[in-house]
Protein backbone atom coordinates (compact mmCIF):
# COMPACT_ATOMS: atom_id res chain seq x y z
CA UNK A 1 0.00 0.00 0.00
CA UNK A 2 1.19 3.50 -0.86
CA UNK A 3 0.07 6.96 0.14
CA UNK A 4 -0.50 9.94 -2.14
CA UNK A 5 -2.30 13.17 -1.41
CA UNK A 6 -5.39 14.89 -2.72
CA UNK A 7 -5.19 18.59 -1.99
CA UNK A 8 -2.63 17.80 0.69
CA UNK A 9 -4.80 15.21 2.45
CA UNK A 10 -3.24 11.71 2.53
CA UNK A 11 -5.14 8.93 0.76
CA UNK A 12 -4.27 5.24 0.54
CA UNK A 13 -3.46 3.49 -2.71
CA UNK A 14 -3.56 -0.32 -2.85
CA UNK A 15 -1.45 -2.70 -4.87
CA UNK A 16 2.18 -2.86 -5.93
CA UNK A 17 3.25 -0.01 -8.17
CA UNK A 18 5.65 -1.27 -10.87
CA UNK A 19 9.32 -0.37 -10.72
CA UNK A 20 11.81 0.21 -13.51
CA UNK A 21 13.02 -3.17 -14.75
CA UNK A 22 9.83 -5.04 -13.80
CA UNK A 23 7.81 -6.90 -16.40
CA UNK A 24 4.45 -5.16 -16.59
CA UNK A 25 1.49 -7.25 -15.53
CA UNK A 26 -1.01 -7.98 -18.28
CA UNK A 27 -4.43 -6.41 -17.97
CA UNK A 28 -7.90 -6.37 -19.41
CA UNK A 29 -9.37 -2.91 -19.89
CA UNK A 30 -12.36 -1.78 -21.96
CA UNK A 31 -11.79 0.07 -25.23
CA UNK A 32 -14.09 2.40 -27.18
CA UNK A 33 -15.84 -0.58 -28.80
CA UNK A 34 -16.58 -2.12 -25.37
CA UNK A 35 -14.10 -4.90 -26.06
CA UNK A 36 -11.68 -6.02 -23.37
CA UNK A 37 -8.08 -5.54 -24.48
CA UNK A 38 -4.72 -6.29 -22.93
CA UNK A 39 -1.05 -5.74 -23.60
CA UNK A 40 -1.10 -8.27 -26.46
CA UNK A 41 -3.13 -5.81 -28.57
CA UNK A 42 -0.13 -3.46 -28.49
CA UNK A 43 2.57 -6.11 -28.95
CA UNK A 44 5.88 -4.87 -30.30
CA UNK A 45 5.13 -1.24 -29.46
CA UNK A 46 6.42 0.99 -26.70
CA UNK A 47 3.56 1.98 -24.44
CA UNK A 48 2.94 5.10 -22.36
CA UNK A 49 0.29 4.32 -19.75
CA UNK A 50 -1.15 7.67 -18.71
CA UNK A 51 -3.24 6.56 -15.72
CA UNK A 52 -5.70 9.20 -14.52
CA UNK A 53 -8.75 9.28 -12.22
CA UNK A 54 -11.11 10.88 -14.80
CA UNK A 55 -10.83 12.83 -18.03
CA UNK A 56 -13.51 15.11 -16.61
CA UNK A 57 -10.97 16.94 -14.43
CA UNK A 58 -8.61 19.72 -15.53
CA UNK A 59 -5.32 17.96 -14.69
CA UNK A 60 -6.35 14.65 -16.27
CA UNK A 61 -7.53 16.43 -19.40
CA UNK A 62 -4.28 18.39 -19.62
CA UNK A 63 -2.07 15.32 -19.22
CA UNK A 64 -4.01 13.61 -22.00
CA UNK A 65 -3.59 16.63 -24.27
CA UNK A 66 0.14 16.83 -23.55
CA UNK A 67 0.83 13.14 -24.11
CA UNK A 68 -1.27 13.29 -27.30
CA UNK A 69 0.96 16.11 -28.57
CA UNK A 70 4.33 14.98 -27.24
CA UNK A 71 4.33 11.19 -27.33
CA UNK A 72 1.62 10.39 -29.83
CA UNK A 73 3.92 11.11 -32.76
CA UNK A 74 6.90 9.08 -31.52
CA UNK A 75 7.84 6.10 -33.66
CA UNK A 76 6.55 2.70 -32.56
CA UNK A 77 4.83 4.21 -29.51
CA UNK A 78 1.23 4.12 -28.36
CA UNK A 79 -0.22 6.31 -25.62
CA UNK A 80 -2.84 4.51 -23.53
CA UNK A 81 -4.99 6.83 -21.44
CA UNK A 82 -6.54 4.78 -18.65
CA UNK A 83 -9.38 6.21 -16.56
CA UNK A 84 -12.58 5.32 -14.74
CA UNK A 85 -14.64 7.10 -17.38
CA UNK A 86 -16.99 5.06 -19.51
CA UNK A 87 -15.71 4.43 -23.04
CA UNK A 88 -18.48 6.66 -24.46
CA UNK A 89 -17.32 9.64 -22.36
CA UNK A 90 -13.69 8.97 -23.24
CA UNK A 91 -14.60 8.98 -26.93
CA UNK A 92 -16.54 12.25 -26.62
CA UNK A 93 -13.63 13.88 -24.80
CA UNK A 94 -11.10 12.88 -27.47
CA UNK A 95 -13.44 13.85 -30.29
CA UNK A 96 -14.22 17.25 -28.78
CA UNK A 97 -10.54 17.91 -28.07
CA UNK A 98 -9.35 16.62 -31.47
CA UNK A 99 -7.09 14.05 -29.84
CA UNK A 100 -6.26 11.24 -32.24
CA UNK A 101 -2.83 10.17 -30.99
CA UNK A 102 -4.07 8.37 -27.86
CA UNK A 103 -6.00 5.18 -27.18
CA UNK A 104 -8.47 5.43 -24.31
CA UNK A 105 -9.11 2.47 -22.03
CA UNK A 106 -11.65 2.29 -19.23
CA UNK A 107 -11.37 0.54 -15.89
CA UNK A 108 -15.08 -0.25 -16.30
CA UNK A 109 -14.36 -3.97 -15.94
CA UNK A 110 -10.69 -3.54 -15.00
CA UNK A 111 -10.61 -3.60 -11.23
CA UNK A 112 -7.75 -6.10 -11.37
CA UNK A 113 -5.68 -3.55 -13.30
CA UNK A 114 -5.91 -1.01 -10.48
CA UNK A 115 -4.61 -3.52 -7.93
CA UNK A 116 -1.95 -5.04 -10.22
CA UNK A 117 -0.55 -1.61 -11.07
CA UNK A 118 -0.74 -0.25 -7.51
CA UNK A 119 -3.03 2.67 -8.34
CA UNK A 120 -6.31 1.73 -6.64
CA UNK A 121 -7.47 4.52 -4.33
CA UNK A 122 -9.04 2.88 -1.28
CA UNK A 123 -10.22 5.83 0.82
CA UNK A 124 -11.22 9.47 0.58
CA UNK A 125 -13.55 11.08 -1.95
CA UNK A 126 -11.92 9.31 -4.93
CA UNK A 127 -12.08 5.79 -3.48
CA UNK A 128 -12.58 3.27 -6.25
CA UNK A 129 -10.75 5.11 -9.04
CA UNK A 130 -7.07 5.31 -9.89
CA UNK A 131 -4.37 7.54 -8.56
CA UNK A 132 -2.45 9.58 -11.15
CA UNK A 133 0.53 7.69 -12.57
CA UNK A 134 2.64 7.23 -15.69
CA UNK A 135 4.21 3.90 -16.58
CA UNK A 136 6.29 3.58 -19.75
CA UNK A 137 6.90 0.12 -21.21
CA UNK A 138 9.35 -1.00 -23.88
CA UNK A 139 8.39 -3.33 -26.74
CA UNK A 140 8.79 -6.36 -24.46
CA UNK A 141 6.59 -4.84 -21.71
CA UNK A 142 9.51 -4.06 -19.42
CA UNK A 143 8.97 -0.99 -17.29
CA UNK A 144 11.42 1.72 -18.37
CA UNK A 145 9.83 4.58 -16.39
CA UNK A 146 7.32 4.66 -13.53
CA UNK A 147 5.92 7.61 -11.59
CA UNK A 148 3.15 7.44 -9.04
CA UNK A 149 2.38 11.16 -8.85
CA UNK A 150 2.53 12.12 -5.16
CA UNK A 151 -0.26 14.73 -5.34
CA UNK A 152 -3.28 13.89 -7.48
CA UNK A 153 -3.88 17.54 -8.34
CA UNK A 154 -0.50 17.98 -10.06
CA UNK A 155 0.66 16.87 -13.49
CA UNK A 156 3.16 14.05 -14.01
CA UNK A 157 6.78 14.63 -15.00
CA UNK A 158 6.35 14.59 -18.79
CA UNK A 159 10.04 15.21 -19.47
CA UNK A 160 11.15 12.17 -17.46
CA UNK A 161 8.54 9.94 -19.11
CA UNK A 162 9.42 11.10 -22.61
CA UNK A 163 13.20 10.99 -22.06
CA UNK A 164 13.17 7.18 -21.95
CA UNK A 165 11.52 7.13 -25.38
CA UNK A 166 14.14 9.27 -27.17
Amino acid sequence: MSTVTLGGTPIQVAGNFPKTGDTAPDFKLTNKDLADVGLAEFAGKRKVLNIVPSLDTPVCAESTRKFNAKAGSLANTVVLVISADLPFAQGRFCSTEGLDNVVTLSTLRGGDFMQAYGVKITDGPLAGVTARAVVVLDEANKVIHAQLVPEIKIEPDYDAALAVLQ
